[in-house]
């Protein structure tokens, strides 16, 4: 894929949401194939689309790649040919011995793109719309509710003010972002009426745990008086509980570390994706930083046991 096809579609993965990361190579020493400027997109599940260098750059490329996204942070990435990777560790750089490249050091730039925080308000009162203001001062995705919930939404905030939305209560709604796993769930109201609308969710069926999760009244308490106000103390909230909550919300980020397997043959750490590079031997899958070294271990799999 060319550089400007890639690029263009930088602009649909971020609009449908999707997370990836650009990588581009910014500088290279003879005599690795790529060149500055060459880039890739790594998705979340492994693939790699561009040309960053060969299959073991591009398998390292995919591997710090993946642990960059699962963190939502960018770095610099140093792939060198030699193992154990001499060089004094510099801050803001990770570099990684590649015995497996053809000579010569690149330096690549991976950014990760991770959509915003996703955070849907339900009303029309002063609250929801000071809310709407405030999360975009904060640069967060934030959207009137509707009758869908996304499937990455990290925050539900239902500011109606006793008012039904779209045809229905604040239970109901507040109902639906539980059983649709949303992290955080919260509604303004006063205590009085907070007490009262966390009966109805009894009443709709919703277990004494799931009740607990939501946040009523939403907002820490800052003295918060104004909507404006208000709406600060709920983001406040929000920002507070962001280790226990799963933000930023987006599709197919993951989870957690990406799994890695050791190449036998170069002893490369590769992570574990459909993208990879694997043979079958024995009743056990293999992973490989390269088409070369899976070659050479099928052909004599006993020298690597």
């Amino acid at each position: 894929m060319r550089t400007a096809e890639l690029l263009s579609r930088v602009d649909g993965l971020r609009s449908g949401r999707t997370p990836f990361v650009l990588a581009t190579v910014v500088r290279a020493e003879r005599p690795t194939s790529a060149k500055p400027g060459d880039c890739a997109l790594v998705l979340a599940d492994g693939t790699v689309d561009g040309f960053v260098g060969g299959v073991c750059a591009e398998s390292t490329v995919r591997l710090e790649s993946l642990r960059l996204l699962q963190a939502g942070e960018s770095g610099l990435l140093r792939i060198t040919p030699h193992a154990g990777s001499p060089e004094p560790a510099e801050e803001g750089v990770r570099t990684v011995g590649n015995p497996c490249l053809s000579g010569g050091t690149l330096e690549i730039f991976l950014e990760a793109m991770v959509p915003a925080t996703l955070v849907t308000v339900y009303g029309d009162a002063p609250v929801a719309r000071a809310l709407l203001r405030v999360g975009g001062a904060l640069e967060y995705d934030v959207r009137p509710g509707g009758t869908e919930i996304a499937p990455d939404t990290s925050a539900v905030v239902v500011a109606a003010h006793g008012r039904d939305v779209d045809g229905r209560d604040e239970a109901t709604v507040l109902r639906d972002a539980l059983a649709a796993g949303v992290g955080y769930v919260a509604l303004v109201a006063s205590p009085r009426r907070a007490a009262g609308v966390l009966d109805e969710l009894a009443a709709l069926g919703v277990a004494p745990a799931d009740r607990a999760r939501v946040h009523a009244p939403a907002g820490l308490d800052i003295g918060a008086r104004s909507a404006p106000e208000i709406a600060l103390s709920v983001f406040a909230d929000i920002v507070a509980r962001r280790p226990r909550v799963h933000l930023p919300g987006a599709p197919n980020v993951p989870a957690g570390a990406p799994e890695v397997a050791v190449d036998p043959v170069c002893g490369m750490s590769v992570a574990v994706t459909p993208a990879g590079i694997s043979a079958q031997h024995a009743g056990t899958t293999t992973w490989f930083c390269g088409t070369g070294c899976r070659q050479a271990f099928l052909d004599d799999p006993t020298r690597f046991r």
